[in-house]
């Protein structure tokens, strides 16, 4: 009867640690941009709970979505994950060029979904971005592809002058060097004022006017925008 009693303990405190270990997760998380010439702002992947979330489709964006959208800020969205319980990770701090990949490792704790954002460079309000994704509890490597995704803030104008803060209109500048200027602008109106999926920049080829700072013949994409590739340890 004692060596019952000792076995079942043993099976109990075996079972409470693999209940613990899967509610934890260190994960790596690897980004490619699939682009031919658009640009990531500094990327920010966060882990959360079920009741947090960096942004929604089809729902209004919050201020601190549209700092990053509009500007690559990601501060106030930081913010809000801490202060929710959550973590997360700078995957990059520098602008990430069409055809380039970067990694990281991200401590979860016990938070069980996935976000990541980082605004599209040259666009007005445009974001590579993934909503609340469950991360599998089963140790692996999983890959996802990235939609571009259109806050609904700013007008796509398309004109680069600059401008990067909330509510400023404009695009703050092209990384990949290969914008115009003088544009007159693209669009002068929002259709969409939800987040919702980018129709993409329309551009053309006047490098010193037209109606777009955007070169039509490389600042065109269509979805997927990138890949993330998570692994479980």
């Amino acid at each position: 009867m004692k060596l019952t009693k000792n076995l079942t303990s043993l099976s109990i405190a075996t079972t409470l640690l693999a209940s613990a270990s899967a509610s934890a997760a260190n994960i790596e998380v690897e980004l490619y941009n699939l682009t031919h010439a658009i640009s990531f702002t500094p990327i920010l992947v966060s882990a959360h709970d079920a009741n947090t979330s960096l942004f929604h489709v089809g729902e209004t964006a919050s201020s601190a979505l549209q700092k990053m959208a509009e500007g690559g800020n990601t501060g106030d969205l930081k913010t809000a994950v801490t202060a929710a319980g959550g973590a997360n990770l700078d995957l990059t701090t520098a602008p990430t060029l069409a055809g380039t990949k970067h990694m990281g490792m991200l401590d979860t704790g016990t938070n069980m979904y996935l976000s990541v954002t980082a605004m599209m460079l040259p666009t007005n309000d445009g974001f590579v971005g993934l909503d609340s994704w469950k991360i599998p509890s089963e140790a692996g490597t999983y890959t996802v592809m990235l939609n571009a995704y259109d806050a609904g803030t700013e007008v796509n104008d398309e004109i680069i002058n600059g401008g990067g803060d909330a509510g400023t209109p404009g695009i703050p500048a092209d990384p990949s060097g290969n914008a115009g200027s003088g544009a007159t602008g693209a669009s002068s109106n929002e259709a969409n004022s939800n987040v919702h999926i980018h129709p993409g920049n329309v551009g053309d080829t006047d490098a010193t006017g037209g109606i777009s700072d955007v070169n039509s013949t490389v600042h065109r994409w269509l979805n997927p925008v990138a890949k993330l590739v998570v692994t479980v340890k």
